[in-house]
């Protein structure tokens, strides 16, 4: 390894340093050159002067925007500098130089449409902006992998590549699959399901969806980070709502600590939530939205997009971004529905935080035989899930689940205009590339 400390861990009048990364910006004033360079961690200042290093400072002449370079060095303290350190050289080097011109400016603030940003996505990966939207969703998932190891949820994988879709309908993306037909997953619903009739009782995973959807919205991908639970031996769906709104807040609370540098960045003031988040149902949704708002949604079995974000502006002018809506008519064969002495239409709830939805969940239908009556009423072909029936044919728990949508977690959290941002290298229906 190049021996080289990250910006962040450089401490003013501290013993020799030496520091890697890319030149960030190049200010020339006469016999004083002020190089900022960038590595993953942040920014440092490296002042050359023709009185103190001249080879040096002849060497700097010709150094060139992101090029890669290695400093060693006297850190100094100094109050105009990034991080209040600066850097007195003592040598110099360019690793590696980069093409010129630049198609993205990476050091200034300069508007730039987002496909352009997407089709030059290794250089505005570097800009200080974009590497903060990746390291708080790195931080916000270990935070939300870490409550669910301590509270003994178990890690699992389930297939990408599946006979049959959990959903169903055209949204599925077929392939071959040697001599057969298949699908890429929609999700891990009944694979989770399995595992709860298998006795795991409590698992996580954090993988992939594939939605085949033709699209162009700014809160929808092809290919989608999913962050999925499942826990048996409930009483109802509100014990899910529980774990979800538990850890959620958890993750929350824990970027607000370790995450400042990158909230700040992203001129981001988190609120962590930490009354309990409204329950309210899909009628009372419903009342809101034509009482307050004259709004109808076209659909009368869901939210629409527009319902969701005003709904949320309802519930965050009372200090809540967080709501779960529960009890959807018309939902699919694996949730809990018709359940006597309850006047909601089914156990299956959605989650919004910040006007959009982020997960839906509930409680499953472990009865098999009433499972599969509403499957023949639906007119799921119950042969593509010979498996999944006969998993659950053995004795099932009561148990429920929900599958949370990452890269809309963090969109939300980081105030982002376009999921794909929250995306290093997002596929909808137009880009397959890079």
């Amino acid at each position: 390894m190049i021996e080289r400390i990250h910006t962040s861990d450089v401490e003013p009048d501290a013993d020799e340093v030496a520091i890697a990364g890319h030149v960030h910006e190049i200010r020339d004033l006469g016999g004083l050159v002020f190089l900022i360079v960038r590595d993953r961690e942040g920014l440092i200042q490296i002042v050359f002067k023709e009185e103190r290093e001249p080879e040096l400072f002849e060497a700097v002449q010709d150094v060139g925007a992101e090029d890669v370079v290695r400093v060693v060095g006297e850190p100094l303290e100094s109050d105009q500098a990034p991080g209040g350190v600066e850097i007195a050289p003592t040598e110099y080097e360019v690793i590696d130089e980069a093409d010129s011109p630049l198609p993205l400016e990476i050091s200034k603030d300069i508007e730039v449409d987002l496909s352009t940003r997407l089709d030059n996505r290794a250089l505005d990966l570097r800009k200080p902006e974009t590497l903060a939207v990746f390291t708080l969703r790195s931080k916000l998932m270990t935070a939300m992998e870490e409550w669910f190891d301590d509270e003994g949820f178990v890690d699992i994988k389930t297939p990408l590549i599946s006979k049959g879709g959990a959903e169903g309908g055209a949204e599925l993306f077929p392939i071959l699959y040697y001599n057969k037909d298949a699908f890429l997953s929609q999700s891990p619903q009944l694979y989770k399901q399995m595992l709860m009739a298998s006795g795991y009782e409590a698992v996580y995973e954090t993988g992939t969806a594939f939605r085949a959807e033709d699209f162009a919205t700014s809160r929808h991908v092809s290919e989608i980070a999913m962050f999925d639970v499942e826990l048996a031996y409930i009483d109802d769906h509100d014990d899910v709502m529980d774990v979800q709104e538990e850890s959620l807040r958890h993750a929350l609370r824990a970027v607000a600590e370790s995450a400042e540098r990158e909230l700040d960045l992203l001129d981001v003031d988190l609120e962590v939530p930490e009354d309990d988040f409204p329950r309210i149902t899909f009628d009372e949704a419903l009342d809101i939205l034509e009482t307050e708002f004259g709004h109808f949604p076209d659909d009368p079995t869901d939210l629409d997009t527009k319902g969701e974000k005003l709904l949320g502006e309802h519930f965050e002018e009372r200090g809540h971004p967080a709501f779960f809506v529960v009890g959807y008519p018309d939902e699919k064969f694996y949730y809990m529905q018709d359940v006597e002495g309850d006047d909601i239409a089914s156990r299956k709830f959605d989650l919004i935080y910040k006007g959009q939805e982020l997960s839906s969940g509930g409680q499953r239908e472990h009865d098999v035989d009433r499972m599969v009556e509403v499957m023949e009423e639906e007119g799921v072909e119950t042969a593509n899930f010979e498996f999944y029936i006969e998993a659950l044919s053995f004795g099932t728990p009561p148990h429920g689940g929900y599958g949370l949508g990452i890269d809309r977690l963090v969109q939300q959290v980081a105030g982002l205009d376009n999921i794909k941002e929250a995306i290093m290298f997002p596929r909808d229906p137009n880009r397959l590339e890079p």
